[in-house]
């Protein structure tokens, strides 16, 4: 038997049927989430203005996918601004269990398997499941760092399996004011 790697986000970037949550009644051998923090940096900071990562369409982001974004941002403002001067929240969780129906790529695998007969499937990942308009990571800081911060949260929307928009939640005074002495 082949053993193929994970299937591309393309095949479960699509909501489709109901949520399949119930890990510990119904649902044997799901796997744990990638992700174990959601907050990063300075989480007492009292900080001016929140940017937020929004998702312009409804979509599944898989726990991997939630991972590798915190990790990028995390990073670029670790670096960048240090550890003291943000904050940074992942806003989804991912209680969704994906599930793959195996099929063998082999030579003679048709007589082995069953095809579509019985295709519930096996419990393979998680994802969070996102409404259009949601806020997927949140990054708390000063009006200064304003373009580090975008770029941070372009670094995570690359890894998501959807377009993403920026907001600015908190302190768009302060952002303007910003923006404007920068342009003098």
């Amino acid at each position: 038997m082949v053993l193929i790697g994970k299937r591309p986000a393309r095949c479960y970037r699509h909501v489709r049927g109901p949520a399949n949550t119930r890990v510990g009644k119904f649902v044997r051998g799901a796997p744990d989430s990638r992700i174990r923090a959601y907050d990063s940096g300075n989480r007492k900071g009292d900080f001016p203005v929140h940017i937020h990562l929004v998702s312009k369409e409804k979509c599944q982001i898989r726990h991997t996918a939630l991972e590798a974004s915190r990790i990028a941002v995390n990073r670029i403002l670790q670096r960048n601004l240090g550890v003291e001067n943000y904050h940074m929240t992942i806003r989804i969780h991912p209680h969704h269990i994906l599930r793959e129906n195996k099929m063998m790529a082999v030579a003679g695998a048709d007589r082995i398997q069953d095809g579509m007969r019985r295709s519930f499937g096996k419990p393979t990942d998680r994802a969070a499941r996102v409404k259009e308009g949601q806020e997927l990571v949140t990054v708390r800081a000063y009006a200064k760092d304003y373009f580090v911060i975008l770029d941070a949260l372009k670094r995570a929307s690359d890894r998501f399996p959807t377009v993403c928009k920026y907001k600015v939640g908190k302190g768009q005074e302060q952002v303007d004011e910003f923006l404007k002495k920068r342009q003098q």
